[in-house]
């Protein structure tokens, strides 16, 4: 506690060396970096490159640039803190850096971090793709805002992984995540239009954070449904915090 106040760098180096190891530990183990890095890359290569080719080319290659960052930045963010929390309680891991001498909120600013750092190597990625193999056309700013969106998006899916990582065991993490995040991403218009879908999918898809914040990314590319951004942003907060303060009352009482 004393070296912490009288060194505060000291504090700003233990966050920056936990989420360095964080990262290295997940971009090491093939199991987590290659599907959150290469799936949404490839599902887009075949929908918004190849089978876009004659269903309105650029136009739809630019709709599904906005939702398939969404769907990879989902998948950094729930198997990043949904796996990785659930495994570390199983084996006790999470109680022995509760016991280590490093600044509260270590652990889970660290995961917070690496899954921001993901979203932005696939944000990078899809807009090459895109720009460069599918005709997608943006103003500077428009992939800037992308960008953004992406990397910052991953707070309410954070939020949710944690959640789900204080419920369920190690074993049983990667299975419930799947069920959540593969579902949230079809029933939200990720993989394909909301158009093209059953009428009662397009009713229901605003029940879904995801949707929420396809939203925000269509809006940037003047592809979104017309709803207002102050609805989305209020609906990922609510889910973002609602989702937090469960996972923590869950933590606290598992100690």
């Amino acid at each position: 506690m004393d070296a912490q106040v009288l060194h505060p760098h000291s504090s700003l180096r233990s966050y920056g060396l936990e989420a360095k190891y964080e990262f290295l530990r997940l971009w090491r183990t093939p199991s987590f970096a290659l599907p959150s890095l290469l799936f949404p890359i490839l599902f887009y290569v075949l929908f918004g490159v190849v089978l876009a080719g004659g269903r309105g080319g650029a136009e739809v290659a630019r709709y599904l640039l906005a939702t398939y960052g969404v769907f990879g930045i989902m998948g950094s963010a729930l198997f990043g803190f949904g796996v990785t929390i659930a495994i570390e309680r199983d084996n006790g891991q999470l109680e022995y850096k509760r016991a280590l001498p490093m600044p509260p909120g270590a652990v889970l600013l660290a995961k917070m971090a690496m899954a921001m750092l993901f979203a932005a190597i696939t944000s990078v990625l899809l807009a090459v793709v895109g720009g460069v193999f599918a005709g997608v056309s943006l103003a500077p700013w428009q992939w800037v805002a992308l960008f953004a969106v992406n990397v910052l998006g991953v707070l309410p899916f954070c939020a949710v992984g944690l959640l789900i990582g204080s419920l369920v065991s190690g074993s049983a993490a990667p299975a419930f995540v799947n069920l959540v995040y593969l579902p949230m991403a079809f029933l939200s218009g990720l993989w394909m239009p909301l158009t093209m879908l059953p009428a009662f999918i397009a009713k229901s898809a605003p029940a879904w954070p995801s949707y929420h914040l396809a939203q925000v990314a269509l809006k940037v590319v003047e592809r979104d449904a017309g709803g207002p951004l102050w609805l989305h942003f209020g609906v990922l907060a609510v889910v973002t915090v609602g989702c937090f303060m469960l996972a923590r009352r869950r933590l606290a009482a598992a100690r």
